[in-house]
């Protein structure tokens, strides 16, 4: 009895089994390749996200916090917030064309702080500025890209800070609603939040 292998023959199999092989090894080598390249580029800080060796991790230092693009001054003004967010409390009302949040903390030394960063952040925005803060959400991305579209109304009150931003295109309004979330949901639980979002 002759194999089906005998009659496929010997020539054309062994090239039938090399391309196999060849697939095989090429797949393998792409999936190599692009596991390799999110590891390194998702979690060593591009794309926003946490370090691979755990410095993204680090509560105490805080390496997360600095950016490509950031000052000192402003990755200690996170730094602040993040370490004291129990005292920051938050409101936001989701607008047909925006929204309107109203933040406080009840430090006045951290309040210093969460009113600098919202200023300068929101001058980066118009600027289209982007600090490139490590660990900072893919939300902005849409911001520092299109920030000439966002009317924003900053004002100092005994009731925190309030900003109210507008913007006519509905992706940016739904990207307002979505950071909007994101900041209230830091404020509420700290880095925490930040480690669950980016493990999403």
């Amino acid at each position: 009895m002759t194999s089906p292998l005998m009659k496929f023959g010997q020539p054309r199999m062994v090239i039938a089994l090399t391309v196999v092989l060849a697939v095989a090894v090429g797949g393998l080598a792409l999936w190599c390749t692009n596991t390799f390249y999110f590891l390194s580029h998702h979690m060593a800080g591009g794309g926003h996200m946490h370090g691979a060796d755990g410095t993204g991790h680090d509560e105490v230092n805080m390496p997360g916090l600095q950016g490509r693009n950031a000052t000192q001054e402003e990755s200690n003004e996170l730094a602040v917030m993040f370490r004291n967010f129990e005292t920051i409390t938050r409101e936001v009302t989701n607008l047909p064309n925006g929204i309107t949040t109203v933040t406080r903390s009840s430090d006045p030394e951290v309040m210093d702080q969460l009113v600098s960063h919202v200023i300068g952040m929101i001058a980066r925005v118009e600027n289209k500025d982007d600090p490139e803060i490590l660990i900072q959400s893919g939300t902005l991305d849409i911001f520092f890209a299109r920030g000439d579209e966002i009317d924003t109304d900053i004002a100092v009150t005994e009731d925190g800070i309030v900003v109210t931003q507008t913007a006519l295109d509905p992706i940016l309004v739904a990207a307002l609603h979505e950071h909007a979330a994101e900041v209230t949901a830091m404020s509420d639980r700290g880095m925490a939040a930040v480690h669950e979002m980016m493990m999403q």
